[in-house]
This record gives C-alpha cells, sequence and structure tokens, in this order.
C-alpha cells in the first residue's frame, strides 16, 4: 500500500497522465448520448451499465450495443453538432497545467474516435494522442461495424495501450485517471491508478481507488503547491 504523500510525489513527477473520457473528462457517456440520439437509448444504457461493472466482456457489450444503435455517419457528425459533449468542469485547466509542465497527456476511451477528436481539439490534444474505438460506415455512410484491431475494443485494453505508451516513448511514470472498473484495471502498467467520481460513483472503484478524488480541482492544487 502506498501511502498518499507517495501518491501524490509520483503524480507531480509523473512524465504522462492518461484519462478516461466518458464520465471522466466529459459529463457524458458517449455510446449512451448516441443511443438517446438513434432512439434506443433505454437497452442500451442497461448494457452500459453492466458492461461497466465488469460483468460483460467489453468487446462482446460494445458489439451487442452498436448492433443496436447502427449509427450513421450523419447521425454521429449531427450529434457532435447539436450535443456536443460537455466538459467536466476542471479537466480544461488541469490539462492545460500539466502541458505547461511538459507532462505529456493522452486520452484512452473506449467510447469513438470522432467523439474523442472532438473533445480532444477542446483541450489542446494532439489527435496523435488519442486512443479510441473506430466507427466503420459503407460508402453510402451507413453503419458497417468497429474496427476490432484497436487495443480499447477489448477488456484490458487501456493497460494494453499504456504498455505501449511505456514502450514507445520510455515513460518513467505513468498516471491513469477515470471512472471504471477497466480504468482501474490499467494500473499496472500504469504506475498510479486515480479514481474519478465527479460525475458518476461506481463503488467498486471508489472502494478500491488507493487515491479517489470528486474533483479535479484536488489535482490543480497538488500541482499549485
Amino acid at each position: 500500500m502506498v501511502s498518499h504523500s507517495e501518491l501524490r510525489k509520483l503524480f507531480c513527477s509523473a512524465d504522462a497522465v492518461c484519462f478516461d473520457v466518458d464520465s471522466t473528462v466529459i459529463r457524458e457517456e458517449g455510446i449512451d448520448e448516441l443511443a438517446k440520439f438513434c432512439g434506443v437509448e433505454a437497452a442500451v444504457s442497461e448494457m452500459t451499465r453492466r458492461a461497466m461493472g465488469g460483468a460483460v466482456p467489453f468487446k462482446a457489450a460494445l458489439t451487442e450495443r452498436l448492433a443496436l444503435i447502427q449509427p450513421s455517419r450523419e447521425q454521429v457528425q449531427r450529434l457532435l453538432a447539436e450535443h456536443p459533449p460537455h466538459l467536466t468542469p476542471g479537466i480544461r485547466e488541469l490539462v492545460s497545467r500539466l502541458q505547461e509542465r511538459n507532462v505529456q497527456v493522452f486520452l484512452i476511451s473506449g467510447g469513438f474516435r470522432s467523439i474523442v477528436e472532438h473533445v480532444a481539439s477542446k483541450l489542446n490534444i494532439p489527435s496523435t494522442n488519442v486512443f479510441a474505438n473506430r466507427l466503420k460506415f459503407y460508402f453510402n455512410g451507413e453503419y458497417a461495424g468497429f474496427d476490432e484491431m484497436q487495443p480499447t475494443a477489448e477488456s484490458g485494453g487501456k493497460g494494453k495501450v499504456i504498455k505501449l505508451l511505456k514502450e514507445k516513448f520510455q515513460f518513467q511514470k505513468i498516471i491513469m485517471i477515470g471512472d471504471g472498473v477497466t480504468d482501474m484495471e490499467a494500473c499496472p502498467p500504469a504506475d498510479v491508478f486515480i479514481g474519478f467520481g465527479g460525475n458518476v460513483i461506481r463503488q467498486q472503484v471508489k472502494d478500491n481507488a488507493e487515491w479517489y478524488i470528486t474533483d479535479f480541482v484536488e489535482l490543480l492544487g497538488e500541482l499549485e503547491e
């Protein structure tokens, strides 16, 4: 068990910080918003709840939910235009402060790249630092599945991305921040996991995270000290 002061030191000396996106960097769950927009909200949010609790393998849950939603390219574009995701209070300042300290910031999401890249652009995070699932469309714009080769498409995918980042950039200390079980499971290979409950509290994460916060202001405060 690492002491809280040790965890704080690790956070303040990290060379990379990875954030989950849905219910962490943004207030919504992207897939639920897409389901709502496509008129199949109730069935899909129940599946999301089961997937987030770790009851269903991630890829199976994603396949099942997308088969129900069947989002077209046009629907995804309209969702972003008409209902853009809301950034969680404090995240813009936190990301900006980390970048000022030359800390690399990554977004690692089980959600969709088109939505996550939109969020990344609002936070001045380059698209090369985005890891998320790619939707596939036929030439007429209809839904054609998703890229199953992306590491984020399966259980344990976030840990695979962090391992890859360590190998590629020789990062010594990577912090993972997120609200879900899939984020917590990415530590290790992440050196520290910080559970986030500012939008939704997942009991399993709250009970098991060594460091649990409900407001990004707390992390900003650590960097200011």
